[in-house]
């Protein structure tokens, strides 16, 4: 049960990183300009709360299936952490205030660029640091915070802000009309290709990714699908297929995620202070009676949240036009 309990919380951070990943990519590329902004927003509108309500869900099974894990990966990661949430809220309240004012909106939309750049960065340096692992001890203590500022952390946030860019470009190329953001996201596989390559490498050459890393052989195929999946994405976008293109995209937001379950299995946190401090995932989790208190829970609640994402998806499908209702 604790197995499936993590794969469901590795499940729903993937399904967020997915869905929530299109959101930012879509901030993101306001930067470019020359593009009706309200156009943008209106094209990702009737999902972006919803969306967030994949990271809600990620925090209760974190909090409630492995509090160990929680108070931990809190205080281990704390100021990736800090930064992604910030990055959240700042997308989400720039998002619903630029309409208030028409002189504002212009700091607004700049709040949403750079909001959506914190938020993944944020991420990405999460995941990056917790396959680089943490400095636990054996008393559960976590030293400091300047190990979360490393070169592989720093290049795993850069590998998921291209990632989310490429993203939200395919997203932006399956809802509105022309080829011009299927273009933009054709020409930003290159740089997402590389970011993928520079970490890497920078993962190779750090002692401790190769320290924490339990499972390289698990680690490699999954590397492997990420990079298939970004060239998946580029050649579909060039041919103009922004369906395949948004679904290769999205197998890509997800497989960072998988890919430092695998790496780090049978451990949630790896410790870099003491080997024998590292927190396994049958030690995070909580007693066997919460665990099945919480299945009972989760039964009839993941199909309803299910069924309301695939609901609100067949219910705003295809391209937007100029009857779509606008909403900031």
């Amino acid at each position: 049960m604790v197995t499936i309990w993590y794969g469901l919380l590795g499940l729903f951070f993937a399904a967020y990183l997915v869905l929530g990943g299109y959101d930012y990519g879509s901030g993101l590329l306001l930067a470019r300009g020359g593009t009706d902004r309200r156009v943008v927003l209106t094209a990702v509108g009737p999902f972006f709360l919803g969306n967030e309500v994949w990271l809600v869900a990620a925090a209760g099974i974190l909090f409630g299936a492995f509090p160990m894990l929680e108070g931990e990966l809190l205080a281990g990661l704390y100021p990736a952490v800090a930064l992604a949430l910030a990055g959240v809220l700042t997308v989400t309240a720039a998002v619903q205030l630029r309409s208030r004012s028409l002189a504002g909106r212009p700091a607004w939309d700049r709040a949403i660029i750079g909001g959506s750049a914190l938020a993944v960065l944020g991420w990405g340096a999460v995941l990056g640091g917790l396959l680089q692992g943490v400095p636990l001890h054996a008393d559960g203590h976590v030293e400091g915070v300047g190990h979360v500022v490393t070169p592989f952390a720093a290049a795993c946030a850069v590998t998921l802000l291209t990632l989310a860019a490429v993203h939200g470009a395919a997203f932006l190329a399956l809802r509105l009309p022309g080829s011009g953001h299927a273009q933009t996201g054709r020409r930003l596989v290159p740089w997402a290709l590389a970011a993928v390559a520079a970490t890497t490498v920078v993962g190779l050459l750090s002692a401790r990714v190769r320290d924490a890393v339990q499972r390289p052989a698990a680690a490699v195929p999954l590397l492997c699908l990420l990079v298939a999946a970004l060239v998946v994405a580029g050649g579909a976008l060039a041919r103009g297929r922004p369906g395949l293109g948004f679904a290769a995209t999205s197998v890509a937001l997800a497989v960072p995620v998988a890919l430092v379950g695998a790496a780090t299995w049978p451990y949630a946190l790896v410790s870099t202070a003491d080997p024998g401090a590292s927190l396994a995932v049958v030690d995070a989790a909580a007693s066997g009676p919460t665990l099945r208190l919480l299945t009972w829970l989760a039964v009839p609640l993941v199909p309803v949240l299910l069924s309301f994402q695939v609901m609100s998806w067949w219910v705003f499908r295809g391209r937007i036009d100029g009857r779509a209702p606008v909403y900031w």
